[in-house]
C-alpha cells in the first residue's frame, strides 16, 4: 500500500471520533481526541488522534499537525505524571510496510518499564474496565 491513499471516513477511528464506537477517553477537545489503545503494547498506551480526516503525516495541515503534537506533548506529561514509568517512547506509523494498521493519523504514548516488555503491536486485546481507569489516572492528571 503506498503512502498516497484515499481516506477511509468509515475507519475505527472516524468511528471513533463521530462516537459510534466506545473508547476509554483520556481527553477530547474540538481538534483531538485521545483514548487508550484497545490493544496496548504497555500498561498506559495512550493514543493522540487529530480530528481532520486524514491517513498520515503527509496529510496534515500545518497547523492541524503542531496542534497534534503540542496536545501529544500535554498528554504524555500526564501520562509520565500518573503512571511513572522509566522511559515513554511516542510513535507515528505512516503507511502499511511501516506497520500503519489504522489509515488515520495518530500518535502513541507509549510509556516503559526496563523490567517490562512491550507486547506485539497489534497484540491482544485489554480489558475495557482495566483501560477506563487507567484513562482516568491520566485525565486526572490533565
Amino acid at each position: 500500500m503506498s503512502l498516497t491513499i484515499a481516506y477511509d471516513p468509515g475507519n475505527i477511528f472516524a468511528k471513533i471520533i463521530a462516537g459510534d464506537i466506545p473508547c476509554a477517553r483520556v481527553y477530547e477537545d474540538d481538534r483531538v481526541i485521545s483514548f487508550m489503545d484497545a490493544f496496548p503494547q504497555s500498561k498506559g498506551h495512550t493514543l493522540v488522534v487529530p480530528k481532520v480526516p486524514v491517513c498520515n503525516l503527509f496529510d496534515i495541515a500545518d497547523d492541524d499537525l503542531a496542534n497534534l503534537i503540542v496536545q501529544t506533548r500535554r498528554i504524555a506529561r500526564a501520562v509520565r505524571e500518573a503512571l511513572a514509568p522509566d522511559g515513554l517512547r511516542l510513535i507515528q506509523f505512516n503507511g502499511e510496510a511501516a506497520g500503519q494498521t489504522v489509515f488515520h493519523l495518530h500518535m502513541h504514548i507509549l510509556p516503559i518499564w526496563t523490567d517490562q516488555p512491550l507486547a506485539r503491536h497489534g497484540g491482544g486485546m485489554a480489558d475495557m474496565e482495566v483501560l477506563k481507569a487507567t484513562a482516568a489516572r491520566i485525565a486526572d492528571k490533565l
